[in-house]
């Protein structure tokens, strides 16, 4: 995989999962219906700024990395995840690219949008409407004073199992993604800000004068 050769680690990839996944999800749900609080949730939020804590968990639930930053998002196919500790790192999705920096290697790896998580569903890379059809959606009992909702890919080529989501009051509050080989990567949200006024330029990124460019689909 491509991330793997340019990251010093797996969470910048699985960052990107999951701002690709919560940047494309959006669907219609009766409220009687699993799921129906995740709805409410998007069909409300268009843009989006929260602190975050991403640890990666082994297939035994032990800690593997911790990460620690900022993600931004804009419906429907922008983000930006600034990785600030232990050392810097940004992704930015700009709806047509996504970009990796690593300051440190003064290194750059850019790929097409739809293309750069190559084993994730199409449907979730598009940024349209997602079918109902394509996931199994199940309320999940509440704990850590969350309410969980867990979405299973029918397509058994997807790139995670499962996702969970976690909800307070105040919205998204976690989001765990267990992957194919017994891995879960957590993110806890904190500081969370529904629908603030983004600069656009968060979703705009210029290689920076010196940084190696790796991508054979670099603009």
């Amino acid at each position: 995989m491509f991330i793997k050769n340019f990251y010093r680690s797996r969470l910048g990839f699985q960052g990107a999962l999951l701002g690709m996944i919560l940047g494309s999800l959006v669907f219609t749900l009766r409220a009687e219906e699993p799921g129906a609080r995740l709805d409410t949730f998007l069909q409300k939020t268009h843009s989006l700024r929260a602190e975050f804590q991403q640890i990666l968990l082994d297939e035994r639930n032990q800690p593997m990395e911790e990460s620690r930053g900022v993600f931004f998002l804009q419906r429907p196919g922008k983000f930006r995840w600034d990785y600030h500790k232990p050392f810097s790192q940004t992704i930015v999705a700009d709806g047509e690219h996504v970009w990796f920096y690593d300051p440190d290697l003064a290194q750059v790896t850019v790929k097409n949008q739809a293309s750069a998580l190559g084993d994730t569903p199409a449907l979730l890379l598009s940024g349209k409407r997602l079918p109902v059809e394509n996931f199994s959606i199940s309320n999940l009992p509440s704990g850590n004073h969350l309410a969980w909702v867990e979405l299973r890919p029918r397509d058994k080529e997807a790139a995670f199992e499962r996702l969970l989501l976690g909800f307070d009051d105040d919205g998204l509050r976690q989001m765990e993604l267990h992957d194919s080989f017994g891995r879960t990567t957590r993110l806890v949200f904190s500081k969370l800000e529904i629908n603030p006024s983004l600069d656009p330029s968060l979703f705009v990124f210029t290689p920076p004068e010196g940084a190696d460019v790796i991508g054979g689909n670099s603009p």
